[in-house]
């Protein structure tokens, strides 16, 4: 069946940044068949779903390049504690994570990311082939990686991880063209050299993208330089790990070397603004990276870092961020920053032969911000509507591979109350141990 998507602005961010300001979209078994203004479109309605944007701005899916999704439970948790992480994340989760608490915060976090119009995401978790089970059911474009650390939640092993990602990588190639299952050393302050080595082999191996946080703490960056006299960057060079595979979240601590060598070799830069500022830990020079050849998207991180996992908010603090660092209120326009969240997300994570935009031949994976709220008049730009007067609760219509996931603000076929109720009765003695920590 065909659908097409009518009078919307569409915003198709393609090579040429063509804008329809009347326009429409038609997709038939999930595949973008024709995109442009309403006048040129010369199929009649018969047989059709129609989509009547009503004026609202129809954009490529937001890719999120970085996030946490079996997290929700420790989102609100620890404010404003220092080295949280080490004191208060690490311990409860080791204690109290299992597999039924991440596949129940999975599912909310996908319904969070669809309703506020996110298509496509990385994560970094434990249990990622429960984790796969339920995102595939949800119908998210989703590429999973299997936490590697020593203190591994969902193995007795360790660094049992390393097992468990390659099983999970084996079992999910192939069998679901929504999801990609990938892998993910957590740091390379928290892993050894062969966990990282031996990791960097497995994505090797199957070809699939691996992620890891990278240049994030001053601790990390003083450590190596007191064992190596390296940075984060080159000591990863070192030791073979950098390709154009890799995602590197974060990525705060950089030089005009670092930047050079991320380029050489190809690697992908997941700019994680909100939960960086929030954490006082410093503003990723995104500017030099870019400048050097380096592909950069935008990531929420996890619920517990960044709270919410809408783009909405990303692209507007990296637009207060990046001005703010660069002492340049010119610097990074709204229509880069939309680049950032949707196509440059996708080639980042290597798949904008097929989302990231709106063109012939593409996935439907589209949505669409209505603009009858107050906050979204007058719009003399859709990009700087998106970016500085939109949110989440702006988004009206989200389809995801031609499927509708979203429509009239509402989950299509879940109900976030049920899937709420759900993820309550798994946080039980979870909560419990979090309010003794």
């Amino acid at each position: 069946m065909k659908t097409i998507f009518m009078n919307a602005v569409i915003v198709t961010m393609n090579d040429c940044f063509d804008v329809f300001n009347k326009g429409y979209l038609i997709a038939e078994d999930g595949v973008i068949k024709a995109v442009g203004p309403m006048e040129q479109c010369i199929d009649d309605f018969e047989n059709m779903e129609v989509v009547d944007a009503e004026g609202g701005i129809l954009i490529p899916g937001f890719v999120n390049t970085h996030t946490h999704i079996g997290m929700i439970p420790f989102r609100g948790l620890g404010e404003d504690m220092k080295d949280r992480l080490n004191r208060f994340l690490f311990p409860l989760e080791q204690k109290m994570m299992t597999s039924s608490l991440a596949k129940a915060s999975a599912k909310y976090a996908v319904a969070e990311m669809q309703l506020s119009g996110i298509t496509t995401f990385f994560d970094m978790y434990y249990f990622e082939d429960d984790i796969a089970e339920e995102v595939s059911l949800m119908g998210e474009r989703a590429v999973l990686a299997e936490t590697i650390i020593e203190n591994t939640i969902d193995s007795k092993e360790p660094y049992g991880g390393l097992v468990y990602a390659e099983k999970f990588i084996e079992r999910w190639s192939g069998k679901n063209n929504l999801i990609t299952p990938s892998i993910a050393p957590h740091a390379p302050y928290s892993n050894t050299k062969d966990s990282l080595v031996t990791s960097k082999i497995i994505a090797d191996k199957y070809n699939v993208p691996y992620m890891i946080h990278l240049a994030e703490m001053d601790y990390e960056v003083a450590l190596l330089k007191h064992k190596y006299n390296m940075t984060p960057v080159e000591y990863l060079e070192s030791i073979g790990f950098l390709s154009s595979n890799l995602v590197a979240a974060h990525c705060i601590f950089m030089n005009e070397s670092d930047a050079e060598i991320m380029a050489h070799y190809g690697v992908n830069v997941s700019h994680c603004v909100v939960a960086n500022t929030k954490s006082g830990k410093g503003i990723s020079p995104v500017k030099l990276m870019q400048e050097k050849g380096v592909c950069v998207g935008l990531g929420t991180d996890g619920p517990i870092s960044g709270n919410t996992l809408d783009m909405f908010t990303v692209m507007k603090t990296v637009a207060l961020a990046q001005k703010t660092f660069l002492h340049d209120r010119s610097a990074y326009t709204s229509r880069e920053i939309l680049k950032m969240a949707t196509i440059d997300g996708a080639k980042s994570l290597g798949i904008h032969k097929y989302t990231g935009s709106l063109e012939v031949g593409k996935r439907a994976d589209v949505t669409i911000v209505e603009t009858e709220s107050i906050n979204m008049y007058p719009m003399h730009d859709p990009y700087a509507a998106l970016v500085y007067q939109a949110n989440a609760g702006n988004v009206h219509t989200v389809y995801v591979d031609g499927v509708k996931r979203v429509h009239n603000k509402n989950l299509s076929s879940y109900s976030v109350k049920k899937l709420r109720h759900e993820l309550e009765q798994a946080s039980i003695e979870f909560n419990d141990a979090a309010s003794k920590m």
